[in-house]
């Protein structure tokens, strides 16, 4: 197995570095024009969101046990610093504190303008590398929609000749998602691909990429419980707002405890601060950093999120009902009103219906066995189904 991977759901660029040892021959392995037996694919991601490496990550994992040569990449190593800077550092505090900004930039990015054709050139800078990095690879995957914008151009023009795909790891398509010269476009579930179907292109839901733990809780709900000090009977809710506690938590929190049985835990990440200013309610768990969020979930009746990442797929995964609430600006509104619409989230507006919907989704044990994509589906298969053409290519066949 030649996948190298980071274990921590928060990789950094530093954490990010090792996945590209995959690329590189080592004295018992082929050289790397050398076609691999199981196939070769390249996977583009970028250390800008959880979403994106979290799939990443997964996708790499379930295709090398398969047999299959996997070799990460961070889009950003292809970009200027400038930029890189920009993507990388910019988006959590734009998001957090000028959020009008940061709503108007990404509806603006959905049509064609100066900061549409700002993104194309960012993109345009990326390939060069990019298509460095796509020889010798049999199918290109990317999880992040910019690297997706460059591979559909790259495509266009010849510069890749292997097919593309693109995973949307977000619950609502958007402009800078779907590429016409993109071979294929995964989705999460079927109301993605329904969406997607506003930007010409034909999607396929293919179910989440979460790691195996949120197939089932690994530990008794009664044991997690017990261990937060919370009541075994009352009904839970966890929140989630990402490694550095984004959005309005305190608001939520207390909308939350409005509901007069509810307990309250929440995943404030990094945020060491919001940490303690929520830790001081008797009905409030605050949490640092975990990895044991899966176990976390299972203990929980319901996710409330504001972002429709990576927790969001997670929970769906394991069969725990969410709640949208105060979404972000941007992709968060965004992805409120597809999970609204497919019934996969309600979004309340205040507290009284918050009140109302967690009294709703848990009083609905069936959405626990609920699933939003084909029984069985899974993207590593998909891409492994797109890939096997090419490993009996007469072609492929004659290089060995």
């Amino acid at each position: 197995m030649s996948l190298s991977i980071a274990s921590n759901r928060d990789a950094s660029l530093d954490r990010l570095v090792p996945l590209v040892v995959a690329g590189l021959p080592r004295r018992d392995e082929a050289p790397r024009d050398a076609p691999a037996p199981g196939g070769r694919v390249l996977v583009v991601s970028a250390t800008v969101g959880q979403g994106h490496e979290g799939a990443a990550r997964e996708l790499g994992r379930r295709l090398s046990a398969r047999g299959v040569q996997v070799e990460v990449r961070d889009y950003l190593d292809a970009l200027p610093r400038v930029a890189r800077g920009v993507l990388r550092d910019l988006y959590q505090p734009t998001v957090q504190y000028a959020p009008a900004l940061f709503d108007s930039l990404f509806h603006g990015l959905e049509h064609d303008g100066p900061l549409r054709r700002t993104a194309d050139a960012v993109c345009r800078w990326a390939e060069a590398e990019v298509e460095r990095w796509a020889r010798g690879a049999d199918v290109v995957v990317t999880t992040y929609p910019l690297a997706g914008q460059t591979l559909g151009a790259l495509r266009e023009q010849g510069r890749i000749a292997v097919p593309t795909m693109t995973y949307l790891t977000d619950p609502a398509a958007h402009a800078t998602w779907c590429h016409p010269a993109v071979d294929h476009h995964l989705v999460v579930t079927r109301a993605t691909a329904l969406d997607a179907r506003r930007y010409g292109v034909d999607a396929r839901a293919t179910g989440p990429l979460c790691a195996p733990t949120f197939t089932r809780a690994q530990r008794p709900r009664e044991d997690v419980r017990d261990e937060l000090g919370l009541p075994r009977a009352a009904p839970v809710a966890l929140i989630s707002a990402g490694s550095l506690g984004m959005g309005d938590v305190p608001r939520t929190v207390r909308d939350l405890l409005a509901h007069p049985h509810l307990r309250v835990v929440v995943l404030c990440g990094r945020n060491a601060r919001l940490r303690r200013r929520l830790g001081r309610d008797p009905r409030v768990v605050a949490l640092g950093w975990r990895d044991d969020v899966s176990d976390l979930m299972g203990a929980s009746d319901v996710l409330v999120h504001n972002a429709g990442g990576l927790s969001l797929t997670e929970a769906l995964a394991l069969g725990l009902p969410a709640i949208t609430y105060l979404p972000i600006a941007g992709h968060g509104h965004a992805n409120a009103r597809v999970l609204v619409a497919a019934g996969i989230a309600p979004w309340p507006r205040d507290a009284r219906e918050l009140a109302a919907a967690v009294d709703d989704v848990v009083g609905e044990p069936e959405r626990r066995h609920q699933r939003w994509w084909p029984g069985g589906a899974d993207p590593a298969a998909v891409v492994q189904g797109v890939l096997m053409p090419r490993l009996t290519s007469p072609a492929r066949l004659d290089a060995r």
